[in-house]
């Protein structure tokens, strides 16, 4: 059996460490894009702040870990795929035959059009390759200029207010972080960042990039309220697409992400997909979605390499959970953090010292939730979404006192709901324990 692992990012890593344990005589390839270590692109952040080395962004450490476990890792991108001869083509011309593939190419960083974007000095912060440029510009006072204030570039931007650079972060959304918070969580996470010295300029955008003769800022970046900002570095945070491109006429369904079946299968014979690059099962929707976080494309390099080893494991679904540190302020948002359609919330807030929790409901069961300043509740959150306990009457407390969170945990775990069964439910409502 020829196994062959397109991707050597953690979905990649761990199915190709799957599919030896589950099959030693099996000839398995792992092909890596980059001229590096297999690594993670979430560790990068702390190389920047000084807190790793290089190496300590490998997602193996031990030297000789593949070829030990007799995996042949190459280096090279995909041209395209057969799959009609289950044979892939790499972009020098070379050709390396299959019996089960899994795609695990991640995804790539949006480059944003405006002009100047490609100007020396301006760079993503995606790579090994991208840190290593990013670490001779990112001196203790430097004017940088973050363009994106996402999760990714949120990450970032503790990295570079570590290092001491004089930042300036531009995000296009109303507030920082749009994609995982609200508005009184996103406004927390600005008003921290501003008392700290960081320039938070929201609902901005920028128009354009030009060089200068200052060597202490050598670019201007123009900014939609009018204003420039100068900087000595510009780090692009503007979101990532998958890589599907060279997918096309390969009869692999793609829609943003490739899509997939219950069992990570794609809609190719012996092709599955795992990851940044495919479309899998929101676990708080039941509908597929691209969740691009780490612990995500582990599950599903794990799952995707069972099935390609004949261990039947459907994909029940993965949690959208996001945690972050912004210097020294942790918050977390989990599920449907948005809110369920016909849902119900409660919520407490202190803005003075930056605390707050919103917890969301469908019926008696929590479905989302969001916090900041507030980390004692991440694990018992995970757990009642992830686990779809029923509160019953719990459901009310919460909703008036969401701080009885860990009160309610420890009830429910212990199948005491003090209420009726929710409508519609049938037996007796007890729950089955689990650990935060």
């Amino acid at each position: 059996m020829d196994y062959v692992v397109l991707g050597a990012g953690p979905a990649g890593v761990t199915a190709a460490e799957t599919l030896r344990s589950a099959n030693k005589a099996a000839r398995i390839t792992m092909i890596g894009a980059e001229l590096e270590a297999p690594y993670s692109r979430m560790a990068i952040p702390y190389l920047l702040h000084g807190n790793i080395e290089e190496h300590g962004t490998y997602l193996r450490q031990t030297p000789g870990h593949y070829s030990n476990l007799g995996i042949r890792y190459l280096n090279g991108h995909a041209r395209n795929i057969d799959t009609a001869t289950r044979t892939l083509t790499m972009q020098g011309g070379d050709t390396i035959g299959y019996d089960r593939l899994l795609i695990a190419t991640g995804a790539s960083p949006i480059i944003p059009r405006f002009p100047g974007a490609n100007l020396p000095g301006v760079h993503t912060c995606w790579t090994l390759a991208d840190a290593r440029e990013i670490l001779k510009l990112a001196e203790k006072g430097a004017p940088v200029v973050l363009v994106g204030a996402g999760f990714i570039g949120s990450i970032v931007l503790e990295a570079l207010y570590a290092r001491g650079c004089d930042l300036t972060v531009v995000e296009i959304a109303p507030r920082m972080v749009a994609r995982m918070m609200d508005e009184t969580a996103g406004g927390m996470l600005t008003r921290w960042c501003v008392s700290k010295g960081v320039k938070v300029l929201t609902g901005t955008k920028v128009e354009s990039i030009t060089q200068t003769w200052n060597g202490e800022a050598p670019l201007y970046v123009g900014l939609s309220n009018g204003k420039t900002a100068p900087a000595k570095l510009v780090v692009l945070a503007a979101g990532v697409r998958s890589n599907t491109s060279f997918l096309a006429g390969s009869n692999i369904a793609v829609n943003h992400g490739i899509k997939v079946d219950r069992f990570l299968a794609t809609t190719a014979p012996g092709v599955y997909a795992a990851g940044d690059c495919c479309e899998a099962v929101d676990l708080s929707t039941g509908k597929p979605d691209m969740l691009a976080i780490q612990p995500v494309a582990v599950e599903h390099g794990r799952i995707a390499a069972l099935n390609m080893a004949g261990v039947v494991t459907p994909h029940r679904g993965s949690l959208n959970m996001n945690v972050l540190d912004t210097m020294g302020l942790i918050s977390s948002s989990f599920g449907l953090w948005q809110g369920a359609d016909g849902g119900s919330t409660g919520k407490v807030t202190d803005e003075q010292n930056y605390k707050y929790l919103k917890l969301e409901f469908e019926g008696d069961r929590m479905v989302g939730a969001q916090c900041v300043g507030m980390t004692d509740h991440v694990g018992m959150l995970r757990g009642l979404i992830q686990t779809g306990f029923r509160l019953g009457g719990w459901r009310d407390k919460l909703i008036k006192s969401p701080e009885r969170l860990r009160e309610a945990y420890i009830s429910v775990a212990q199948g005491v709901t003090h209420g009726a069964p929710a409508s519609g439910a049938s037996g007796p409502h007890v729950n089955t324990p689990v650990a935060a």
